[in-house]
C-alpha cells in the first residue's frame, strides 16, 4: 500500500517538472529564434518591408482604409507564426538549446578556439611585452 501511495505522489511531480522544462525550452527557443530573425534576418526583413509597401500601395485601390493595417498585421503575424512554429518543432523534437553548439552566446560561454594573431604582431608584440 505504501508503494502505491508513493508512486501516485511522484508521478504528478515528475509530470510538473517535465512540463516546466518543456515550457522553459519552448520560451528559450522563441527568444533565440526572435533574436536570430532580428539580427541575421535583417536583409530578409528589408525585402519583406519593401514587398509589404508595394502590396499596401496596390491594396490601397481596393481597401482604402485598412490596406496598410492589413499588410503590416499580416507581416507581423507571419513573422510571429514562423518563430512560434519553429520553436514548437524544435521543442517537440527534443532539441534543447544547450545542446546546440552555435548557441554558446546564449549561455555566456566563449567559443574561441585560440587567440587571434594580427599581422602587426611581430612588429609590436615585443614593444608591449617589454613594458
Amino acid at each position: 500500500m505504501m508503494i502505491a501511495q508513493e508512486r501516485s505522489f511522484t508521478k504528478p511531480a515528475s509530470f510538473t517538472l517535465y512540463s516546466l522544462a518543456f515550457i522553459k525550452s519552448f520560451l528559450i527557443w522563441c527568444f533565440t529564434l526572435t533574436v536570430c530573425l532580428l539580427v541575421v534576418g535583417f536583409p530578409v526583413g528589408v525585402l519583406m518591408a519593401t514587398a509589404g509597401a508595394l502590396l499596401a500601395v496596390i491594396l490601397q485601390t481596393f481597401l482604402p482604409v485598412s490596406a496598410v493595417l492589413l499588410v503590416a498585421g499580416g507581416l507581423f503575424g507571419f513573422n510571429a507564426l514562423v518563430v512560434v512554429v519553429g520553436a514548437a518543432v524544435l521543442t517537440f523534437k527534443g532539441i534543447h538549446p544547450h545542446e546546440v553548439r552555435w548557441l554558446s552566446w546564449l549561455h555566456g560561454k566563449d567559443s574561441t578556439l585560440k587567440d587571434p594573431i594580427y599581422a602587426s604582431c611581430p612588429l609590436t608584440c615585443s614593444l608591449v611585452n617589454a613594458q
